[in-house]
């Protein structure tokens, strides 16, 4: 973990010591692939990485805590300060492989408790719920220099029934989900390829792509996961030599009022899909991981106390995680408020310390090329004081 005082000092020595990547798009397209994760719902970010060496987690967690590392079923050893949770093996396997930078006590500038308006602005990227039409996401690929979307069909692609918030804008962009009809024939394609080609190109590049991402929608037997199905799409996307390198992905039911705790419930079980989904991404993105960074957030926190249903509520802080071959990883960033009552956010929740969007700011700048001008203009307005965290990126 890192303190106040060390986090300040470490940035500051991170700044000048190392030397952050610089993508020159204007020789070829990028290939840096990004994939964003939303966990729709508030993940409880205690339960995602309990704070063992603070004194007073055991008491605040009464009924929700994680067992200590080193104990049947307890959390995964990060740094002696916080650990994991045991069903993110794969995730500790990758921080232990410096992949995986692990976030705490971090939330975007929203302070309420509505899953739609906390929602709207994680995607928006704005300040206020609503005021913007379109996601932070779009306007960033909108900011690519055009050399950057040249030979590219569509620069992004939602992983989604319908196309969230977070890509709409005005940059080339797609949307896919898994049917549970029967596929069509290779006749009756050929034959829609042919009637696009002549009757409108964008219908044949948007055909061009779902077929080149189709997957099963069921694998009996293999322990098959929706998530991890849309995981393994995004990889067949971002590895097309003509697709978009930015993915976005939903994964809903993280909204834990009861029954939160145990090796079966559905807490633990998405967090085994999650883990299941990276490692399922990794896998389809080949040697293109090296060259990949997976940001996973939620629309705010739960509560450090239980609920009277074995659950938790609505919150505000929460973890985050960033993974991937392209992350300088292998350590915990955050400015931990601690557990007492006294310093607990309006008294119920863990206090937020370290704004979200510092690290969409690094990893729009540092991994996708952006200026850090465009970024705080156009994809997070009114964030001009708000500097993105350095040396999330190998050099």
């Amino acid at each position: 973990m890192t303190h106040r005082r060390h986090l300040l000092a470490g940035l500051g020595a991170m700044s000048a010591g190392l030397s952050l990547p610089r993508i020159a798009f204007a020789s070829a397209p990028t290939e840096k692939r990004l994939v964003v994760i939303v966990l729709r719902g508030a993940m409880d970010g205690l339960s995602a990485m309990p704070a063992h060496g603070d004194p007073d987690y055991e008491r605040a967690r009464t009924g929700l805590a994680i067992s200590p590392p080193g104990t049947e079923g307890g959390a995964l050893h990060l740094n002696g300060f916080f650990g994991l949770n045991p069903a993110l093996s794969g995730l500790k396997a990758r921080y232990d492989r410096d992949e995986l930078i692990a976030f705490h006590a971090i939330a975007s500038p929203y302070r309420e408790r509505s899953h739609f308006d906390g929602q709207n602005l994680l995607e928006s990227g704005g300040v206020q719920p609503y005021a913007l039409s379109n996601g932070w996401l779009n306007r960033a690929l909108a900011g690519l220099p055009a050399d950057a979307r040249q030979g590219r069909r569509q620069l992004g692609v939602a992983l989604a029934p319908a196309m969230p918030l977070m890509l709409r804008g005005d940059a080339a962009v797609t949307s896919w989900s898994p049917s549970v009809l029967p596929g069509p024939g290779p006749d009756l394609v050929a034959r829609l390829r042919k009637l696009y080609s002549e009757v409108d190109p964008k219908l044949r590049a948007a055909l061009d792509g779902a077929v080149g991402a189709n997957i099963s929608p069921a694998e009996p037997g293999n322990g098959y996961d929706p998530f991890v199905g849309l995981m393994r799409a995004a990889a067949r996307f971002l590895t097309d030599p003509d697709g978009p390198r930015v993915a976005m992905v939903e994964s809903s039911g993280w909204d834990t009022h009861a029954n939160q705790v145990g090796p079966y419930g559905v807490l633990s079980r998405n967090f085994a899909a999650l883990d299941k989904g990276v490692e399922a991404l990794a896998s389809g993105l080949g040697p293109a991981w090296s060259e990949s960074a997976v940001l996973i957030i939620t629309e705010f926190g739960r509560t450090v106390a239980m609920n009277g249903t074995a659950g938790s509520d609505h919150g505000t802080a929460s973890a985050a995680f960033l993974v991937g071959g392209a992350v300088a990883g292998g350590r915990v960033v955050s400015d931990w408020p601690g557990l007492k009552s006294a310093n607990l956010y309006l008294g119920r929740d863990l206090r937020p310390t370290m704004d979200l969007r510092a690290v969409m700011k690094a990893v729009l700048q540092d991994h996708l090329g952006l200026s850090r001008d465009y970024i705080a203009r156009s994809v997070f307005p009114q964030s001009q004081d708000l500097a993105p965290i350095p040396g999330l990126f190998r050099a």
